[in-house]
């Protein structure tokens, strides 16, 4: 596909510390991938061979667990580097990456990349700057889950959605009651009644997988004190 690097966001985080040759060759060697809604592009368990980028549209990581249940660890949105949580520390991934809404994604030979890491030091302090980011994010919002009730976990992924992905109060939410219940630990049976409560107390409209926020204050409310 035609190379845009030189405009892409991903240049403000690691790549403006090339230089435009170096770019260029990069550029060059890049692979861009459109995958569709549900199909799974990272695999736990599969060797790491490349280093990936969400250019567009919107992805969940995932893991299962030694029984096979499944548990949503993050979603992650454009600029997202989704596949920087263990490819500098492991030789497997350790978690699954599946689109929700087609996705674009970027990727770059990881020996590229590591060759970039031990070459030019501002890189390499970029890189484990944004691996820190994405590891403290992880961890704040597992701990944000926890100490939340029922209540503030669903209004909190609905809230999620409203403002850090598409900022306008109606929208087709992307997730299934199934994968809510996966992220938040909760069962599909609560997040299907904690949804009905939050649309017959005012606070949302739902149109199947549409959801209106109806009373925004009040969601906010929810999530920051339940």
């Amino acid at each position: 596909m035609l190379c845009t690097c030189e405009k892409c966001k991903i240049r403000n985080y690691f790549f403006k510390t090339l230089q435009p040759e170096d770019l260029k060759n990069f550029c060059n060697a890049r692979t861009e991938l459109i995958v569709p809604s549900g199909k799974t592009f990272i695999v736990q368990g599969k060797k790491i061979k490349s280093f990936k980028y969400l250019q567009s549209g919107l992805i969940k990581l995932h893991k299962k667990d030694n029984n096979g249940r499944e548990q949503i660890i993050s979603f992650g949105k454009p600029s997202d580097f989704v596949s920087i949580h263990n490819i500098f520390a492991e030789d497997y991934y350790s978690y699954s990456v599946t689109a929700i809404e087609k996705s674009s994604i970027c990727t770059f030979d990881m020996n590229l990349i590591m060759n970039l890491i031990k070459t030019n030091g501002e890189f390499a302090f970029k890189i484990i700057q944004t691996t820190t980011k994405a590891s403290n994010k992880i961890i704040s919002n597992s701990l944000d889950l926890i100490r939340k009730s029922m209540y503030g976990k669903v209004a909190g992924v609905i809230l999620f959605f409203y403002l850090k992905v598409y900022k306008t109060k109606e929208f087709e939410l992307p997730v299934s009651r199934k994968e809510i219940a996966q992220y938040t630990g909760l069962s599909i049976e609560t997040v299907i009644r904690v949804i009905s409560e939050f649309r017959r107390d005012g606070l949302i409209k739902v149109y199947g997988k549409s959801i209106e926020i109806v009373d925004e204050s009040g969601l906010v409310f929810i999530y920051e004190h339940s």
